[in-house]
C-alpha cells in the first residue's frame, strides 16, 4: 500500500427518508426520499451491508407520503406492486421493471397524508357489526345527531353496496385527506385505482388511516385528537376516540400521526402529545398509555407475531413494548387471574435526527450457491470473526425492523432481541455522490474530477503533486459547472478519458459537453454543448469507450446507444437479449443500470438492475454473450483489467468475486479454482461493495475493491489463503496501524496477503489508483455530513406548544 491523496470538499448532500414499506414476500424493503427517488434494498443478511438493488429517480417535485406494497398485478412479481401516496394529492405506481414512476390517481387538489392497503374476504360483506357498541365518550347514536357535523357533502352518503363487485374481487385502499375525508378505491390487476366510496367528512385533517385484521373496519385519526372507527360496508361511524384523554395533550392541537392494528383486538395510536396509546378496538376503551417520546411520534410498527410493537419519533428514540402477561388477585375463588398488559421495554436512539417511518422484514437467506452445505460447515469451523455483532442476530426467517428519517439513514434492529445489539447501520454512505477520476488527460497530463450533483455537475482539476492542503488533503480547481433545469434530477454522467467531453443524462434527455482551454493570456476554461442524436431516450447508465471516441447510453427503453462524439451520429443501437438469435426483436430485458468496458475497445459489458450480464462485441457491433445473474445475486461493481482485455472480473451483493474469460465465454480459471473457497474475512466485508480499481502497471494481477467502510486487495496472481486465528490478530494491528496512518501507509511485506482488508474511518465516496501504489480517496466525516443536512437534528418539540 502506498501513498493516499484525498479530498473531502464534495459537496455530498442526502436526502432524508420519508416513507419505507416492505415488498408482499417480506425480502425487500422499498424507501422514499425527500428528492422524489425510491430505493429497494434487498434484505440479506448473508453480507454485513445490505444491497441496494436499484434506485429509481421518480419526480423531483412530488413529495411521496406513504408507501404500500399490494399483490396480483399483470406482471405477477413475488415481490408485489409497489404504489405511493404524494402530498400534491395523487397516487404513483413504481414500475420495478422498467425504473419509472407513473401516476395511477390524478390529483384534485387536495393532499394525501396516509393510505393503507387490506385484501377482503367474501364472507365480509354480510358481516355488519353492532353499532351500539360503546366509545371513549362517544356512542354512534351522537354521530346520527351530529350528521351535519361530520358530513359536508351528499357525495359521502353512498350505497354500501356501491362497487361491491370491485371489493370483493381486489385489493382495497383507505387513502386519508387534507379536506378530512377517507376514500375508498379498489385496485385492479391493471395497476387503476377504481373509485369505491368515500366515508363521511370530518372536521380536521385526516392524518393516519388503517384497517382493521379482519378488514370489517377502517380506523382513522386525524388532527382534531379524534380516533373514529368506521363500518367498512355501511360507511357508519361506529365509535370515536379522544386520544388526549390517555396522553398529554388533547383538543385541536392534537394529531394522530399513526395508528396499528393487531390481531389481538388492540388498536395502537401515536400522536403529536409524544404519547402511544393502546385501545380495546371493540369497545374504543383505553389499555395502556405510555407518554415516553419527547417529542412528535411519527411512526409505528408491530412484530410478526404481533406481541411486540416499535414507535419512534422526533426525538430519535425507537422504543419497545411488549405484552406481558402479568397475575392480579381477584377473590377467594379465584385467587389469582392472569392479565395482559403492554409494557415498556427498552428504547435505542441511534438516529441524530427525527425518525420518520417504520416497517419489519423478515431477511433471506445467504443468497444460494451451488455448494451452501459445504460454506456453512466451513464457517462453523473457522475462528470468530471481527465484528460480527450484526451476524448473530440477522439469520434466515429471524424479523427485523428497519427505521429511516431526516438523518437519511436506514438501521436495523433484532425484533426478538431488541434490547440485546446494537443497530446495524444499512447504508453507512446513503446516496453517495457518483464520482469519475480520469487521468493523464488532453490538457498537460492532467488529471480531471467529475462529480455529480442533483442538479449540477462540476469538473475538477486535482493537484496530485506535492502541494497539500492543512490536513494532507489534495487542492482542487472547479473547472467548469453544468445545471440542468430545477423540475429535474440527473440521473447518470461520464467523463472521457481524454478530459475533453463529458455528459450526463436527467429524466427527460441526455446532454453531451465539450472543455476546452485558452491560453491565450489568461488561461480560462470554456464549455459548449454538443447535438446528439435526435430522439435519444434518457439513460439510467453512460460510459465513454478508453479512447474517447464513442459515448455509449443505456436508454430508459432498454436499449443501448453507442453514439460518436466527433460526428455526433448514431453508430449502432444494441438490443439486449437472452439469446443472440433476438436481437432483432423488441426490447424485452429489464433496464441496464451500470456500463463498463475493456480499454481496447473490444468489449462492453451491460448489467441490468437485477444482476444479468450482456456482453458485447463492439468490433463487430453484435452481442456476444449472456451470463445470466449469479448465483440469483445483484452485480455490485465489475470492469476489465488493462492488463488482460479477456478479463472480466465482477463483484456480486453475496460478497463474491468471479473472473470470466469473455473471449471463451466461460468462468476464468482462478474462479473455477477459488469462487467456493474465498477467506471468511471477505465474505463478511464490511458494507456493499461499490467499485473496484485496477493498477495502472502491466505486470500487475491485482484489484482493489471497495465499500464506503472498507478496502480489500485481491491479488489474482497469488493463492487464497483461509483465515486463522494468529492471522486475525495480525489482520487487527494492521488495521490498527492503518486507521492511525492512513495517509503514509507503507507497503508491509511482513503481513501481507491475499484478500487483506483495511477498514476506513470516514465513509468512502469513491477510491481509485492513481499509480501502481499510490491512490485517491474522496472521503467524508459523517459528522460534516449531519451538519449540512436542511432538517434540524433531534428536539424536544411537541406540537402546539
Amino acid at each position: 500500500m502506498g501513498e493516499i491523496y484525498k479530498i473531502n470538499s464534495i459537496d455530498w448532500r442526502p436526502s432524508p427518508v420519508v416513507a419505507l414499506a416492505t415488498s408482499v414476500d417480506g425480502l425487500r424493503v422499498a424507501a422514499a426520499r425527500q428528492d422524489g427517488s425510491l430505493e429497494l434494498w434487498l434484505v440479506s443478511p448473508g453480507s454485513i451491508g445490505w444491497h441496494c438493488q436499484l434506485t429509481i429517480h421518480g419526480d423531483p417535485t412530488t413529495r411521496v407520503s406513504s408507501l404500500l406494497w399490494c399483490p396480483g398485478g399483470s406482471n405477477g412479481m413475488p415481490c408485489g406492486r409497489l404504489f405511493s401516496s404524494n402530498i400534491d394529492g395523487s397516487v404513483s405506481k413504481w414500475d420495478l421493471f422498467h425504473l419509472k414512476q407513473t401516476t395511477v390517481l390524478d390529483s384534485d387538489g387536495v393532499s394525501i397524508w396516509q393510505m393503507a392497503v387490506t385484501f377482503p374476504k367474501v364472507d365480509l360483506v354480510n358481516n355488519v357489526p353492532n353499532g351500539d357498541v360503546m366509545g371513549n365518550g362517544y356512542a354512534s347514536k351522537i354521530q346520527e345527531s351530529d350528521e351535519q357535523e361530520s358530513s359536508d357533502s351528499d357525495e359521502d352518503n353512498d350505497s354500501p353496496d356501491a362497487g361491491k363487485q370491485s371489493v370483493l374481487e381486489s385489493p382495497r385502499v383507505a387513502i386519508g385527506y387534507d379536506d378530512g375525508s377517507v376514500r375508498i378505491y379498489a385496485i385492479s390487476d391493471e395497476d387503476e385505482f377504481l373509485y369505491v366510496k368515500s366515508l363521511p367528512r370530518v372536521k380536521g385533517r385526516v392524518l393516519s388511516v388503517t384497517w382493521s385484521t379482519d378488514a370489517n373496519y377502517i380506523y382513522s385519526g386525524s388532527s382534531d385528537g379524534l380516533i373514529r372507527c368506521w363500518d367498512a360496508t355501511s360507511s357508519r361511524e361506529i365509535y370515536r376516540i379522544t386520544a388526549g384523554l390517555g396522553g398529554l395533550g388533547g383538543g385541536h392541537e392534537l394529531c394522530i400521526w399513526s395508528l396499528l392494528s393487531l390481531r389481538s383486538g388492540t388498536l395502537v395510536s401515536a400522536d403529536s402529545s409524544g404519547s402511544v396509546q393502546f385501545w380495546d378496538s371493540k369497545h374504543g376503551t383505553l389499555l395502556q398509555a405510555h407518554s415516553l417520546h419527547k417529542g412528535d411520534v411519527n411512526a409505528l410498527a408491530a412484530s410478526p407475531s404481533h406481541d411486540r410493537v416499535f414507535s419512534a419519533g422526533s426525538d430519535g428514540q425507537v422504543i419497545l413494548y411488549k405484552l406481558s402477561s402479568q397475575s392480579a388477585s381477584s377473590d377467594s375463588v379465584n385467587p389469582l387471574v392472569m392479565t395482559k398488559k403492554w409494557i415498556y421495554v427498552h428504547y435505542v436512539r441511534s438516529h441524530t435526527h427525527d425518525v420518520k417511518a417504520l416497517t419489519v422484514a423478515v431477511p433471506i437467506s445467504q443468497e444460494a450457491d451451488s455448494l451452501p452445505e459445504e460454506r456453512n460447515k466451513r464457517r462453523r469451523l473457522e475462528g470468530k470473526p471481527v465484528d460480527l455483532n450484526y451476524h448473530k442476530w440477522s439469520q434466515f426467517g429471524v424479523p427485523m425492523l428497519i427505521s429511516a428519517g431526516d438523518d437519511t439513514k436506514l438501521f436495523a434492529y433484532p425484533v426478538k432481541e431488541f434490547t440485546k445489539f446494537s443497530p446495524h447501520d444499512i447504508c453507512p454512505a446513503p446516496q453517495r455522490t457518483p464520482v469519475q477520476l480520469v487521468l493523464n488527460t488532453a490538457f498537460n497530463q492532467s488529471s480531471m474530477l467529475l462529480v455529480q450533483s442533483r442538479q449540477w455537475l462540476d469538473v475538477h482539476l486535482l493537484h496530485l503533486g506535492n502541494v497539500r492542503t492543512a490536513g494532507c488533503f489534495t487542492k482542487t480547481e472547479i473547472l467548469a459547472r453544468v445545471k440542468t433545469k430545477e423540475s429535474r434530477k440527473i440521473a447518470c454522467s461520464t467523463i472521457a478519458n481524454s478530459g475533453e467531453h463529458f455528459a450526463y443524462s436527467d429524466n427527460a434527455r441526455p446532454s453531451l459537453f465539450e472543455l476546452k482551454r485558452s491560453e491565450v493570456g489568461k488561461i480560462t476554461w470554456s464549455v459548449s454543448r454538443k447535438k446528439l442524436p435526435p430522439r435519444l431516450p434518457f439513460a439510467h447508465s453512460m460510459i465513454f469507450t478508453h479512447e474517447s471516441s464513442w459515448l455509449i447510453l443505456a436508454g430508459h427503453d432498454r436499449r443501448i446507444y453507442v453514439v460518436d462524439v466527433s460526428t455526433s451520429e448514431l453508430v449502432h443501437a444494441f438490443t439486449p437479449c437472452r439469446e443472440l438469435d433476438d436481437e432483432k426483436l423488441p426490447p424485452k430485458e429489464p433496464p441496464i443500470t451500470r456500463l463498463f468496458t475493456s480499454s481496447d475497445r473490444q468489449w462492453l459489458a451491460a448489467v441490468n438492475c437485477f444482476g444479468d450480464i450482456y456482453v458485447f462485441n463492439l468490433e463487430t457491433l453484435r452481442q456476444h454473450w449472456f451470463i445470466s445473474r449469479l448465483d440469483g445475486a445483484s452485480v455490485t461493481a465489475g470492469g476489465f483489467p488493462p492488463q488482460n482485455n479477456n478479463v472480466m472480473i465482477v463483484t456480486t451483493s453475496s460478497n463474491q468475486v468471479y473472473a470470466f474469460d469473455v473471449e471463451a465465454k466461460q468462468l476464468g480459471e482462478w474462479s473455477m479454482r477459488n469462487t467456493y473457497v474465498l477467506p471468511r474475512r471477505f465474505q463478511e466485508f464490511p458494507g456493499e461493495v461499490i467499485g473496484l480499481s485496477f493498477p495502472p502497471s502491466s505486470t500487475s494481477s491485482s484489484v482493489v475493491i471497495y465499500s464506503s467502510r472498507a478496502m480489500c486487495l485481491i491479488d489474482f496472481g497469488l493463492p487464497v489463503e483461509q483465515d486463522e486465528s494468529d492471522m486475525l490478530n495480525a489482520q487487527e494491528s494492521l488495521t490498527r496501524n492503518l486507521q492511525q496512518n492512513f495517509t503514509n501507509v507503507k507497503k508491509r511485506t511482513k503481513y501481507r496477503r491475499n484478500f487483506d482488508v483495511f477498514s476506513l474511518d470516514n465513509p468512502v465516496l469513491f477510491l481509485a489508483h492513481v499509480s501502481k501504489n499510490s491512490f485517491f480517496m474522496v472521503e467524508k466525516p459523517w459528522l460534516e455530513v449531519v451538519k449540512r443536512l436542511e432538517a434540524p437534528p433531534v428536539h424536544k418539540h411537541i406540537f402546539g406548544t
